[in-house]
């Protein structure tokens, strides 16, 4: 059985359009990609691809899913198959394993470890905003960086009591293990076997994983003292790699998807001060130099990337290293760098947001221009500065795997350097031929290595995963039912806070579960969709769209991907061309969720009054023909209760 870890490290390598795009040619339309049925025979597109979301959906055949599903349908994989053909395809060692008590233990381990962190983010939380000391030194400090309450609730910001033992008694006497404190890094074990708080007298500011659950800390201290570091943060551990984390992609990921532009900044209040200007499509590396795993987590949300760094030495030379990754990463690259003495926090606060965006659009500068006016900046009567610069620039533009792109910038760069194209284009050449060789001598090693292991033993055995599941949709393309649409406003919507009739802190998915705790489904991938989403709510998880895409269960798989592609989209200039408006259903949140919710309860009590009617008719007895009018007439007063409600919202 191919490990956890594995599948976790495939599944966010892996781009479903470059996986499709190896079997269907795709052509870009908007945010997404389109393409012939590979499994029907048509000759108007159907098949559409979403990156953003790792769906696919062919409207021609009904099928749909992740990149795996894509693979187990076109090319007849088995599900581990699927997984190894992917983990070849993006470089990535498969571990693999026997299914034993063992290997249940440690997926507990990993879960075990989630609930600590997230017991210990509301511990810090509770000892800023219920203590004096959290009162006074960690929520004054972020008061004092303008942080408003709402957005220090949002992020779950938090203070860590300068005390040695305060969290770490607290947990074990609340009946955390040790092992878990400690390999979480949350905890320090001494010598004698004792421990202490790790964070103690830090204000506190979780890291989220791409669904939204806390896997790992960075604590700031507020003394002076210059012996103490400034930032402590989470050792890596089996919950939390730095190298694969982005702080705040979980509040920014449909942003960036709908502004098709990711913004990336340095630190935790860089993007905590931008998201509360309104600018929601930020990120940051924060702790760690931009790493290739980073960029592909950013590549599934959008190919634009925005560097907004300090305007200082450091963050120029942070810019420069993030530069070659991004594009080796597929990115389009375009760079900011503030006045000196500012950073993205000092600069919004201090100019606001219109100021601020009118900025990064007045000065953004692709890495062309950039990186040429970094590196020829005096060395204007340097011939071997110059030279140096060429080369540099060459080896950023070799880097790009688009020819079109490549061939531009060549020019570009030839233009901006004063110099032939065509020898520029030589050296850039002889860049890419040499990285060719190269990794072809590296994969020649390989080959070698394999061929001497041939003869070893076979390794551990591994098992087929994924067993067949009952068709729970028979028709994946006629107009939604009432349950399918509880479903689809929680695939798309779940994730936001409600913002009607004064509600504070409550996210829409929540709040619709629980107004729903009296209906029972009768569609069978509905029924699990919400029973799933009730079960991860209880667990304090909000569970978004990849959580059901890559649901066991293919009936929920087949739902959620059918309820989240969407075959026709209105063009810009709709309304231009036909005059005809069509409503928004985001334009009145209240009355697109109530209306979901009232008109699924309006249809299950018209069900109820059907079935008493049946009964009466059937029924003889004078008492029980009394009991099911009274339930008959209580039932029709529900029912106009609901009419009118649903009246009043959906005129408001």
């Amino acid at each position: 059985m191919i490990t956890k870890s594995t599948v976790d490290r495939i599944m966010e390598a892996t781009d479903i359009a470059e996986v499709i795009g190896d079997f269907v040619q795709l052509k870009k339309r908007g945010a997404n990609f389109i393409g012939l049925s590979p499994f029907a025979n048509e000759r108007t597109p159907s098949f559409t691809v979403s990156p953003a979301k790792g769906i696919f959906k062919d409207f021609s055949s009904g099928k749909g899913g992740s990149a795996i599903d894509f693979l187990i349908e076109h090319e007849k994989f088995t599900y581990p198959e699927a997984l190894k053909w992917l983990a070849k395809r993006y470089g990535i060692e498969v571990e693999e394993t026997v299914d034993t008590t063992v290997d249940r233990e440690e997926e507990n381990r990993r879960e075990s470890l989630m609930i600590v962190t997230g017991f210990a983010a509301k511990f810090f939380q509770d000892s800023m905003w219920e203590t004096d000391e959290g009162q006074s030194i960690g929520l004054s400090y972020f008061k004092e960086r303008g942080f408003t309450s709402e957005t220090i609730k949002k992020f779950e910001l938090g203070y860590s009591p300068d005390q040695w033992e305060a969290f770490t008694s607290t947990a074990i006497k609340e009946g955390y293990q040790a092992e878990f404190l400690e390999e979480s890094g949350l905890s320090v074990k001494r010598d004698n076997g004792s421990m202490y708080d790790r964070y103690r007298g830090r204000v506190m500011f979780p890291i989220h994983s791409f669904t939204g659950r806390v896997i790992a800390f960075g604590g700031r201290t507020l003394k002076s003292d210059k012996s103490v570091p400034k930032y402590v943060n989470s050792p890596e551990s089996q919950i939390y790699n730095k190298s694969n984390v982005l702080y705040g992609l979980y509040f920014a990921k449909k942003a960036i998807r709908e502004k098709d532009n990711c913004y990336l900044v340095e630190g935790y209040a860089d993007v905590i001060s931008v998201h509360q200007a309104g600018i929601e499509n930020v990120v940051a590396s924060s702790g760690t130099s931009l790493t290739a795993d980073q960029i592909r987590l950013i590549k599934k949300q959008t190919s634009n990337i925005t560097i907004l760094y300090d305007g200082d030495a450091a963050g120029i030379k942070a810019a420069i290293r993030g530069l070659d990754i991004a594009l080796e990463g597929g990115l389009n690259v375009s760079i900011v760098l503030f006045p000196d003495g500012h950073d993205p926090d000092s600069y919004v606060r201090s100019v606001g947001t219109s100021n601020f965006l009118n900025y990064i659009n007045g000065n953004k500068k692709d890495f062309i221009e950039f990186k040429t006016e970094f590196l020829l900046k005096g060395s204007e009567n340097n011939p071997i500065e110059r030279a140096n610069a060429y080369a540099d620039i060459a080896k950023s533009i070799a880097i790009i795997q688009d020819s079109l792109k490549r061939s531009e910038y060549t020019r570009i760069a030839a233009y901006k350097f004063r110099i032939d194209e065509r020898t520029f284009l030589s050296v850039v050449n002889k860049v890419i031929l040499d990285k060719e060789k190269k990794k072809h001598q590296e994969e020649e090693r390989k080959r070698f290595s394999d061929n001497n292991q041939e003869n070893q033993p076979d390794g551990l055995v591994t098992e087929a995963v994924k067993s067949d599941n009952k068709d729970l949709l028979s028709d994946f393309i006629e107009q939604y039912t009432q349950e399918k649409e509880i479903v689809r406003l929680l695939l798309l919507y779940g994730n936001r806070m409600i913002d009607w009739d004064g509600i504070a802190n409550t996210y829409i998915g929540p709040f619709m579960i629980a107004e729903l705790s009296d209906v029972t489904f009768d569609n069978e991938a509905c029924k699990i969709f919400v029973e799933d989403y009730r079960k991860e709510v209880e667990n304090g998880v909000l569970p978004d769209e990849q959580h059901f895409i890559h649901h066991p269960d293919k009936g929920v798989v087949d739902i959620s991907v059918t309820l989240l592609a969407t075959r026709y989209t209105l063009s810009d200039n709709w309304y231009e061309m036909h005059k005809i408006l069509v409503t928004d259903e985001q334009a009145n949140m209240k009355a697109t969720i109530l209306g979901g919710i009232f008109h699924l309860k309006k249809h299950k009590v018209g069900q109820i009054l059907e079935n008493l009617r049946n009964e009466l008719q059937t029924t003889h007895n004078e008492h029980d023909q009394e009991i099911l009018l009274n339930q008959y007439v209580r039932m029709k007063k529900v029912e106009k209760h609901i009419s009118d409600y649903l009246g009043s919202v959906i005129l408001k």
